[in-house]
């Protein structure tokens, strides 16, 4: 039977997964199908764990930011005890958005129809004209997600509250959070450069797909690759069998492509040299050690997605949020270091708006394929390779490694996906089927 035929013929049928994800091709009908999106927002952003926020955002008693998930407003706040909630954006008694600023500070949520007041716990604490309230004040509360958890400052909610731990759904990809943090001598990050979204006119799953392949630099983002040859030729732009940079499967969804080996220097990631920040090279020697501090400023920071919606852009943190089945949002933010000298932060903000601004080098580059791929979908899909350097991958220490124009990330992402939609995560290593 179909796809088309088990979507349509059937109100309660479920799209056949197994059928449409086999080992070294998808069929494009994931990317169209209503039917499908609907099911992954459930799946996937309800009853998984989704990344909602950054301690560093919200600091402080009654801080806020407002985020969606699966299409749902929600709240992210500090509540008085330091504890981090998020809640949904909608009043108790009429169903008003509450917060409408993307980011602010707050003793109290008010609902400005009627006045509605609640605390930092999302319990009802002021009624105006409370008489004619006769029903349970506990039982008009605002509805708070169940699960939430952080892992090194980095917060993740669930609707679910039976959903795994949250260190079980990251699995080895920590390593990959843990070389971000790294980057500063304190092992913290800055989030307060402010978010700039980008609308794609499709699919949201061809963003970490495509922020994870190593293949389509020289076509897609020319100008790009000349602008910065000397700093890119060796991670990404020589011949095949030159290159050294990698394609990771971490597990669990999680993909990475690893430019580490191609840098050889202290700061080569950062197009520059340990001369030109000798304070920094120097905290970072004092906190890591000699050895350790210069393997983290040579190494740089990773450019990897943590399944579905978090994305490690070397001097960036991404996130992604899925509109419809043909729209999503990209987000970014420069990724800032604590305790650094000015210089440093400074340019990772130029580095930033330089790759993924209004008018920079890479993210109208993939706005522009991705959104012409969605058109060549129509509302057939079709079928889409994903066979490339099947037979060279191999694994190392637990995580799966491919060339770094083959498409071992694609594939680790629609098989861990095909595990979620099928009957829930499975916390093992890519195999092919006999």
């Amino acid at each position: 039977m179909s796809f088309q035929d088990k979507t349509t013929g059937s109100s309660e049928a479920r799209p056949d997964y197994a059928a449409l994800i086999h080992d070294d091709r998808i069929h494009g009908s994931l990317y169209t199908s209503e039917a499908i999106f609907k099911d992954e927002m459930q799946r996937i952003f309800r009853e998984g764990w989704v990344y909602v926020a950054h301690e560093s955002e919200i600091p402080n008693r009654g801080d806020f930011v407002r985020r969606r998930i699966a299409g749902d407003p929600v709240i992210v706040v500090r509540a008085a005890n330091e504890q981090i909630n998020v809640f949904v954006n909608r009043c108790a008694h009429r169903g008003n958005l509450l917060c409408a600023e993307d980011r602010g500070s707050a003793r109290a949520i008010v609902c400005k129809y009627h006045g509605w007041a609640y605390d930092l716990q999302g319990d009802l604490v002021d009624v105006p004209y409370p008489a004619g309230l006769t029903a349970d004040r506990k039982a008009l509360g605002l509805t708070k997600l169940p699960r939430i958890d952080q892992y090194r400052g980095f917060y993740f909610a669930s609707f679910n509250e039976n959903v795994i731990p949250l260190l079980d759904h990251l699995g080895k990809a920590t390593q990959l959070i843990d070389r971000a943090c790294e980057m500063s001598p304190t092992g913290k990050l800055k989030l307060d450069g402010g978010w700039v979204q980008h609308r794609f006119k499709s699919n949201w799953k061809m963003l970490p797909e495509n922020d994870v392949d190593g293949y389509h630099v020289n076509f897609v983002h020319p100008s790009f690759a000349q602008a910065i040859r000397t700093r890119y030729d060796e991670a990404a732009l020589k011949s095949e069998e030159d290159l050294v940079s990698e394609a990771r499967y971490w597990g669990m969804g999680h993909t990475e492509i690893d430019f580490s080996k191609a840098y050889k220097s202290v700061l080569g990631w950062f197009g520059c040299d340990e001369t030109r920040y000798p304070q920094y090279v120097a905290n970072m020697i004092k906190a890591y050690g000699e050895e350790g501090g210069r393997k983290r400023m040579t190494m740089g920071p990773p450019h990897a997605c943590i399944f579905p919606n978090l994305f490690l852009a070397e001097g960036n943190i991404g996130m992604f949020e899925p509109v419809s089945p043909t729209e999503c949002i990209h987000w970014h933010t420069p990724m800032q270091l604590e305790d650094v000298e000015q210089g440093v932060n400074d340019r990772l903000k130029r580095q930033s708006e330089g790759a993924m601004g209004p008018a920079a080098f890479l993210l109208a580059d993939d706005a522009v394929i991705a959104e012409r791929t969605q058109q060549a979908f129509g509302q057939s899909g079709g079928w889409l390779d994903l066979s490339r350097g099947i037979e060279r991958e191999h694994e190392e220490d637990g995580v799966m490694v491919g060339h770094l124009t083959d498409e071992l990330t694609n594939r680790g992402f629609w098989h861990h996906y095909r595990d979620v939609m099928t009957g829930g995560p499975q916390p093992a290593r890519l195999v092919r089927a006999a």
